[in-house]
């Protein structure tokens, strides 16, 4: 999973709502000037019946006072977010651990696959950030972490970057499955994207903070 194609910032606007709160929250005066000139021009042989008149103020001000606990709704729910982003500001520096591209700057990048039981062969496939294969490799068919070493099928290093990892598993040289692992990768910053709380890692490459399975500190 590439969480990096949900992570450009997006820009959310509702002009239209930003007119009409303010409308609906102010405008109670001019409310009461319409319903003035209603009673002052009505016709006096077939009179308004006061009961329109409190049905009318009794909608105002339902919807009034809705705006308003909107209005605070939206207010706790921005107070909340940021308190859990100001917690999350612990994991930055941190090696979190997810399914995403991992960033190579020289150190060997761990892995930890998952093959498909009973499959007579599996290979670990590498691509670069253009997509490129660069390096497959039978591993074992185990869920032990295994490490790549920067380096390409032919054995000469790749150039500093991001790669894409791909577990494939095969039953009589038939894929069975394909899926990508987890690895670990340093945590640089904590993002509000969309009203999402994500992880921006070593590279750029976003993820969402509820897809971490694991968080460690790089020095131990």
């Amino acid at each position: 999973m590439d969480i990096s194609q949900l992570q450009s910032p997006g820009q959310l606007s509702s002009p239209a709502g930003e007119q009409i709160k303010p409308q609906i929250s102010s405008d109670f005066e001019t409310f009461l000037k319409m319903m003035t000139a209603q009673i002052e021009n009505q016709d006096p042989l077939d009179p308004i019946d006061s009961a329109d008149y409190a049905v009318q103020l009794a909608t105002f001000s339902s919807v009034e006072q809705q705006v308003k606990t909107n209005d605070l709704l939206s207010a706790l729910g921005g107070q909340l977010q940021l308190s859990g982003m100001a917690e999350m500001a612990a994991w930055v520096g941190m090696d979190a651990r997810a399914v995403a591209p991992g960033y190579f700057d020289g150190s060997p990048i761990t892995i930890w696959p998952k093959p498909a039981a009973g499959s007579d062969n599996v290979e670990l496939v590498v691509s670069d950030e253009a997509g490129n294969e660069v390096y497959r490799s039978s591993i074992p068919n185990a869920a032990e972490p295994i490490e790549w070493a920067g380096v390409m099928s032919d054995g000469y290093p790749v150039a500093s970057g991001l790669y894409s990892f791909e577990i494939a598993s095969y039953s009589n040289d038939e894929v069975v499955l394909s899926e990508s692992p987890e690895i670990y990768s340093q945590v640089s910053e904590v993002r509000n994207e969309g009203g999402l709380t994500v992880l921006v890692l070593e590279g750029g490459t976003l993820v969402p903070t509820a897809s971490v399975t694991g968080l460690k500190n790089p020095n131990t």
